[in-house]
């Protein structure tokens, strides 16, 4: 079976394109839902957070911040929006582009694309990647005439990286491809500088937008910091749709410290200590009976098959872990759950927890 294109009409098994991973922590969970790095952070990204809330009675002025994020990506500052998170650019796509005819949505990834393009009244096709093909892209399979396609990569819930050469073929006059990289930050490759597959820095690409997001690495899901990266006059049409000062004086003094060099050397360095933790979940979960890792992962979690799995995520919240159900990403179903990629010794004890759910 090969990628196909699926309708959107709603049916009563309709996945629930609201439902993210923070609904699945509760009380005394041990989380592994969500996909945010949980570590203490450094001094030099919270000492200027906290500067910044002396300045708070002056409206946002994102000028700094945005200078500071083109010059890491290499861009002239207009072709940079900064966003209160990566899901406020995908509000602004849905809402600025309504001159789209065929929006296609690359699934299974990140719901919130294809939820705030239908909330603005388009009509969504999903392109629907196979398990079989380990969740590869092949852009053949996207229609030629399709005029706004989105795509995550790293995608989420499935930690494939594709290749950027496969990404960028999608690219064409009179079509706007929105790649979604707010996972970017969190892959590494051997011997390769940089974040592997990454488009932030083509400038060549007609049409290209790229999310990114600060939450992630940083854990900064609270404070709502994203940016789009683009051809300044598409931007211009999405900032025409963003409400006034929409990034707060805190958030803007976040992006800043993010975009420095000495922040980039950090991330890189968390990426490849990540890339090893992440190794270590992938190997303990396929010991495991029944359970099957989907693909080479390549990002902060892991996707994994396994038969009866709405029940046993239910087992494991009753031993105190959360896990995030698969079923409410379109393409998967029931038996998929996502893992979030923690230290070697939390894996370690989760992976023992579920092995003996498995075995009773």
């Amino acid at each position: 079976m090969r990628a196909q294109l699926a309708s959107t009409t709603p049916t009563r098994d309709e996945p629930d394109l609201g439902h993210h991973g923070d609904a699945e922590v509760g009380d005394g969970l041990v989380d592994l839902a969500v996909n945010v790095r949980r570590a203490p952070m450094p001094d030099w990204l919270a000492e200027p957070i906290t500067a910044a809330l002396g300045d708070l009675a002056a409206y946002p002025d994102n000028r700094a911040a945005r200078a500071a994020v083109a010059g890491r990506h290499g861009r002239p500052p207009e072709e940079v929006l900064l966003t209160a998170g990566a899901a406020e650019g995908f509000v602004l796509l849905a809402r600025a582009l309504t001159g789209v005819r065929r929006p296609v949505v690359v699934h299974p990834q990140f719901t919130e694309p294809e939820a705030a393009l239908r909330a603005a009244g388009h009509d969504v096709e999903r392109v629907l990647l196979d398990p079989a093909e380990e969740f590869r892209l092949d852009p053949a399979r996207v229609p030629a005439d399709a005029d706004l396609v989105m795509i995550g990569n790293p995608t989420n819930p499935t930690s494939v990286l594709h290749p950027a050469t496969d990404v960028a073929a999608l690219a064409r006059p009179g079509r706007v491809l929105v790649v979604d990289e707010a996972f970017a930050d969190t892959t590494a490759a051997p011997g390769v500088p940089g974040e592997p597959e990454s488009l932030a820095a083509r400038r060549d690409l007609p049409g290209l937008v790229v999310v990114r997001s600060l939450t992630k690495t940083w854990g900064l899901a609270g404070l709502r910091i994203g940016y789009l990266l683009g051809d300044a006059a598409l931007l211009a049409r999405l900032a025409a749709a963003q409400p006034l000062w929409a990034v707060s004086t805190p958030a803007l003094a976040a992006a800043t410290a993010c975009a420095s060099p000495a922040a980039v050397a950090a991330e890189r360095a968390i990426a490849v200590g990540l890339a090893a933790d992440r190794d270590h979940l992938a190997a303990r979960l396929s010991a495991l009976p029944g359970v099957r890792v989907a693909g080479r992962p390549a990002s902060a979690f892991v996707l994994v098959h396994l038969p009866g799995a709405a029940e046993v995520r239910q087992r494991l919240r009753e031993r105190g872990w959360a896990v995030r159900r698969g079923d409410t990403f379109p393409g998967l179903g029931p038996d998929w759950l996502r893992v979030a990629v923690r230290d070697r010794g939390t894996t370690d004890t989760f992976t023992a927890v579920l092995a003996e759910i498995l075995e009773a």
